[in-house]
């Protein structure tokens, strides 16, 4: 099992290039099914999701290319390298996604949507992905059967069919959801009628999924806001269209630059993408400017202040950004509270963090950081996504060595990272 070796102590400067969004490309990638013209996307990140979203899309009979390799799930690259993917779902020769893949990533239900209301039935494994909470697929379900398919849940499977069409109708979400949005956006391309769903993820992700359906000739307002409005078609076509740049990745290395004190350029992205982070950072007394093709991060001083968050639905604190500003608070001047209102479980990095030496309290859903004047390095192992960056941010910051184990958490949502950060002086490698 892969492991990641840090010498922290060292100020990060350089460059470093953000990658495509993993969480705007596995929807963008499902978003194929829906026809059987070619789909081709530009700027994906090279991260084990979208190799395990390529080997799904594969078994359910997708033909896909990578600059003119067959991405096969393994005998060739299997997704793994090359900018440009090209999709062809012509001829589908399977409605069932097995568990064997569905458990390794939770945004393999994407799939659900679009083949419904493609081929008029889907058979899908309950999901799995990250350990963070429970994160049910109920709405999901609600939405689509709303929309007039017949589901029901079986031997661990979602069993869903509708042998006359979906119809469009109003869909209310109790609660926002990236995922039962985007999913239900997609279905009802190919409904019958007009869709409306309220109380609809805002997150640039679900713009950028609704930019790239309206390229294949889908009828979509209001993406963007909690209001979108879709009006379906007979058929999607053809259509090519750039992954926009990881907001995450973004916020991830303007906090590398904020715990080391370096100075970071991030090419390719905008602060735009990111304004409740940078607003959070400046707040801790870190200068982010816009620079050429990208953000310009650096210290504002010799102290970080600490700040109090509330992860939120976007526009608000994202939650996949709570752990990283989590660990550059264990080296502020003063006290922060970090309240998690999205996932019950985001906290398992904080036994971790504790480990190198961070004074963290956790009281139900809030997590108060008392600054301490250094982190010491120590082996810690990763939870989850997020959580494993953090305790590679801490490691960055640290005297001494952190050893990371479980990197394949990692790998699934961070290009090269040991690459990245080495050029911009950091002493990690992979073991």
């Amino acid at each position: 099992m892969d492991k990641l070796r840090i010498t922290g102590g060292r100020p990060l400067n350089g460059v470093i290039e953000i990658s495509g969004a993993k969480n705007a490309a596995l929807p963008l990638m499902a978003a194929s099914l829906l026809t059987d013209g070619a789909l081709a996307l530009g700027n994906l990140p090279h991260v084990s999701d979208i190799a395990t979203m390529t080997e799904l899309l594969v078994e359910l009979g997708v033909d896909i290319s990578m600059n003119g390799k067959t991405a096969d799930g393994g005998r060739e690259n299997g997704g793994s390298e090359g900018r440009l993917l090209s999709l062809s779902a012509r001829n589908l020769v399977s409605g069932t996604a097995p568990y064997d893949l569905v458990r390794k990533m939770r945004a393999s239900v994407l799939v659900l949507g679009p083949l419904l209301a493609r081929a008029g039935h889907a058979r899908v494994s309950m999901p799995g992905g990250c350990a963070i909470g429970l994160r049910p697929v109920d709405l999901h379900v609600a939405g689509l059967r709303q929309l007039g398919a017949e589901i029901s849940l079986r031997d661990g499977y979602i069993e869903a069919k509708a042998p006359s069409g979906l119809v469009g109708t109003n869909v209310v979400f109790p609660m926002v959801s990236v995922g039962a949005t985007a999913n239900l956006m997609m279905a009802a391309c190919l409904a019958r009628g007009e869709t409306t769903i309220t109380n609809a993820a805002c997150e640039p992700e679900i713009v950028d999924l609704a930019d790239c359906l309206s390229r294949m000739g889908a009828n979509i307002g209001g993406a963007g806001t909690g209001h979108i409005q879709v009006v379906g078609v007979d058929q999607l076509g053809s259509a090519e269209h750039k992954v926009l740049p990881d907001r995450i990745e973004t916020g991830t290395y303007a906090i590398a630059a904020a715990i080391t004190g370096g100075t970071l350029d991030l090419t390719g992205t905008t602060i735009d993408l990111i304004p409740t982070v940078a607003d959070t950072l400046r707040a801790a007394g870190i200068e982010l400017t816009a620079c050429e093709n990208g953000v310009r991060v650096k210290p504002g001083g010799n102290r970080l202040s600490p700040v109090n968050i509330d992860t939120r639905p976007y526009p608000g604190f994202p939650t996949d950004m709570q752990a990283q500003i989590m660990a550059l608070m264990t080296i502020s001047t003063g006290i922060s509270t970090i309240t998690e209102n999205i996932f019950e479980n985001r906290f398992m990095h904080v036994t971790e963090l504790a480990r190198m030496g961070a004074d963290i309290l956790v009281k139900g859903n809030s997590a108060v950081v008392r600054g301490v004047p250094g982190l010491r390095g120590a082996p810690v192992m990763a939870t989850d996504l997020r959580a494993s960056v953090s305790l590679l941010l801490a490691g960055l910051a640290a005297e001494g060595e952190t050893i990371v184990n479980r990197l394949y958490h990692l790998d699934r949502g961070y290009e090269r990272v040991e690459e990245k950060l080495a050029r911009c002086g950091a002493q990690v490698e992979r073991m």
